[in-house]
């Protein structure tokens, strides 16, 4: 996936496409759920392909929904405390802020027909089994019980057949060890061989974290309690079960987690990732039912700067493991932000297991004292190799931790940290944001198969409730280029993403080909690797398509090889308008192109001249992401305006614009002996509303002989009929049932509307 070169760097990201909330919803290519019982909280989710099906948990209720169409039969099950566990909760101090509910915290698949899921029961975590059913099977409803939610209408959608998707009654049972007390409080889980692996607050004050392992036949199991070595305040992000060979005895659980510094004094955040072995029993007389193999190092994601001091991302917000053809070695991709008071910003740092091993395998950390610096430890360490896994492929004789020296365990117990770093690949972070209002919290990475490659495309969640659809590519053997595709806002109000939110969740396509039109330079331009040009308009990319006319090139994006014979006829085809401003007055010339990389020109002929000027913004014109504003019209800048984009070396005119200026007091006095109020000037070349033509009008055009009276009754004519001529227009597109784009048309933006930033 990466070369082992060392000087990859981005240089720089571009201009977005950014759909709001509505446009999304307009655009029919998403969808947003959310429940109708004043529930909150839409974070825990779960997705079942076997089952076609996603699990989400929120606040007393776990839903299930159509992965298709998650608006399509979503079934529910309510799941609240009893009256007197609510009661006990407020009276012990908490619900200031609704805690005392049972908000779901883990959801996980038990075996074919079940799933374990866990809450946490107003400040008392509780577990149970719900009953999901094999794939496709249905039962009868009894009469009166309706198991599917009311539509986003209220409307009540029972059958006579439903999904299996219930509570096992009696079989609730504690959440200790599993689920924190403390819905604000963030928990992670994994559940292997029918053994819950979990990072949780366990605690009712919430101060007691730590690594459990309950269920199952092996030893209930927990990190060291109350030691800040093995973990200080921490913040968990993310479970992930990593084999590290062909034997089983070897596989690992890596834990993914922010914490506090361990230096006294120190305020600063470290962000880590930790492993453990799974066959993991504890020691024989020190750290009984304490993990014996627990291990962490540091993450780094930093930007080195020109004097060699490193600028830091320090606070980890997600994981994402990308998946490879060798399970051993998947890509670990990371987002983190950084909140000090001198630096704000996000990046996405991405790690190789190669690299993480090479740390678990280097030095230990040592320090003498309170007062001494942190060394890699340089004495004898003993044998086996603190953290290796029992019965594996370096211990086959032993077959658990138990047998292990004492000298073993006491070392694990006292240097349970890593000297070296884990570094990102290439050594620098692969996206930065800076100088930006929002942070990343969120990553997902698809793998695309283009016509010229595979490409991860990133989709990077905000705390401003948007998803950014990011693609990096290699520019040359020295730097990278980012290329950011669209921005999507899924949430009406920024919440943690993705896909939750405590407002609901939404379904987002990953591809919208349609708003890159229908010529093959715009799709080319695009350079999205969902999309191609298949002859006639851009649309969903297929690698077994055997359409030869298909173009694509997400690499380089070059529209002159890949379209040839296909744009010689674009720039003739682009058609002339006329528009008309008054004197003084301001206009607007809009010109959006569809790729969102490239750059905009505008030149103007002036009338009765065949020169042709490039516009450049002064004081009176303003050149926008949408197009050129004019203010105080002179009449010196009629002429022939021309929109022209630029991208990889490729020409093409996007609009050709015929602005005729009028005379300001030639306008007054038309407007003056036809009765209209003066204030009406305002809205000439704003086709808003529609009036009838005054009666006077034609005399009025008798009367006077001004040379300029044509030109007005042009303008004044096609202003009046102009809403007629859009409406018939709309008329005709409707019954043909093609889509009104104009409705849907997304909006070009360089910075972003300032929100206030919510904790996730």
């Amino acid at each position: 996936h990466y070369s082992t070169s060392l000087s990859l760097w981005l240089t720089g990201w571009t201009v977005l496409w950014f759909w709001s909330f509505c446009e999304l919803q307009n655009s029919n290519t998403a969808r947003h759920y959310s429940l109708l019982h004043n529930t909150s909280d839409y974070r825990v989710l779960l997705m079942d392909e076997d089952h076609d099906r996603m699990y989400v948990g929120t606040q007393d209720y776990i839903v299930s929904l159509d992965l298709h169409n998650i608006n399509r039969e979503p079934l529910i099950i309510h799941w609240p405390v009893s009256q007197q566990r609510r009661d006990d909760c407020v009276l012990s101090g908490k619900d200031q802020n609704g805690e005392c509910a049972n908000f779901i915290c883990l959801i996980q698949p038990w075996n074919r027909t079940h799933l374990y899921v866990c809450g946490t029961g107003a400040y008392h975590p509780i577990c149970s089994y719900v009953n999901r059913g094999r794939k496709a099977e249905v039962r009868a409803v009894p009469p009166g019980e309706v198991s599917r939610v009311s539509d986003t209408c209220g409307n009540p959608s029972p059958g006579l057949t439903d999904y299996i998707f219930h509570l096992e009654p009696g079989k609730v049972e504690s959440g200790k060890g599993k689920c924190s007390y403390d819905p604000k409080l963030n928990s992670v889980s994994s559940l292997i061989n029918r053994e819950l692996y979990a990072g949780v607050y366990i605690d009712f004050m919430g101060t007691d974290a730590a690594i459990f392992r309950t269920m199952g036949p092996q030893t209930a199991m927990r990190t060291d309690q109350y030691n800040s070595r093995w973990l200080n305040d921490p913040e968990f992000i993310h479970a992930q079960l990593i084999p590290d060979s062909s034997e089983r005895n070897d596989d690992k659980l890596y834990f993914f987690f922010r914490e506090k510094a361990s230096d006294s004094g120190s305020s600063a955040v470290y962000s880590r990732i930790g492993r453990i072995c799974l066959n993991d029993d504890g020691g024989h007389c020190c750290l009984v039912n304490k993990w014996s193999t627990f291990l962490k190092a540091r993450l780094i994601c930093s930007v080195p700067g020109p004097d060699g001091i490193e600028t830091h991302f320090d606070e980890l917000q997600d994981i994402f493991v990308q998946r490879t053809q060798d399970v051993k070695n998947p890509v670990i991709y990371a987002v983190f932000s950084s909140s000090g008071s001198v630096f704000k910003g996000s990046a996405v740092c991405v790690y190789s297991m190669t690299d993480i091993r090479t740390v678990f395998n280097g030095p230990f950390a040592h320090k003498e004292g309170p007062n001494y610096q942190w060394m890699p430890f340089t004495g004898k360490i003993p044998y086996p190799r603190p953290g290796t896994c029992p019965g594996g492929t370096f211990t086959p004789s032993m077959r658990s931790t138990k047998d292990y020296p004492d000298e073993v365990i006491n070392f694990m117990r006292n240097h349970p940290t890593m000297y070296n770093s884990v570094y990102p690949v290439h050594k620098r972070p692969l996206v930065v944001r800076t100088n930006v209002n929002y942070e990343f919290t969120t990553i997902t990475v698809d793998q695309v198969d283009a016509a010229d490659g595979r490409y991860e495309v990133l989709f990077l969640g905000t705390d401003r409730g948007t998803v950014q659809k990011v693609i990096v590519l290699p520019k040359d053997e020295m730097e990278r280029e980012e290329l950011i595709l669209e921005e999507v806002e899924v949430f009406k109000v920024s919440q943690q993403l993705y896909v939750g939110s405590t407002l609901g969740i939404t379904q987002v396509t990953l591809h919208r080909c349609d708003v890159y039109g229908e010529a093959c330079a715009d799709c080319c331009l695009a350079r999205d690797p969902y999309c191609a040009w298949d002859g006639k308009a851009c649309s969903r990319y297929s690698a077994s398509s055997k359409r030869r006319s298909r173009r694509q090139d997400v690499r380089h994006g070059n529209p002159i090889r890949q379209c040839r014979g296909y744009n010689s006829n674009a720039n003739r085809k682009t058609m002339e308008t006329e528009q008309y401003g008054v004197e003084g007055s301001s206009t607007f010339l809009e010109c959006q192109p569809k790729s969102p990389q490239a750059t905009i020109k505008w030149v103007l002929q002036r009338e009765g001249s065949d020169r042709k000027k490039e516009i450049k913004s002064d004081e009176r014109i303003l050149r926008t992401d949408q197009g050129l504003l004019l203010r105080s019209l002179q009449l010196a800048d009629g002429g022939i305006y021309q929109c022209t984009a630029t991208e990889n070396n490729f020409k093409h005119a996007l609009v050709r614009v015929h602005l005729r200026v009028l005379n300001n007091e030639t306008v007054n006095l038309v407007l003056t002996h036809s009765g209209l109020p003066m204030a009406s000037l305002q809205g000439v070349g704003s086709p808003g509303t529609s009036r009838a033509p005054n009666p006077q009008y034609k005399d009025l055009l008798q009367l006077l002989s001004q040379p300029e009276m044509g030109v007005i009754n042009q303008y004044c004519e096609g202003y009046w009929q102009r809403p007629a001529n859009i409406e018939k227009q709309n008329l005709n597109k409707q019954q043909k049932d093609k889509p009104v784009r104009e409705q849907r048309k997304p909006r070009n933006r360089r910075n972003h509307h300032t929100a206030p930033r919510q904790q996730t």
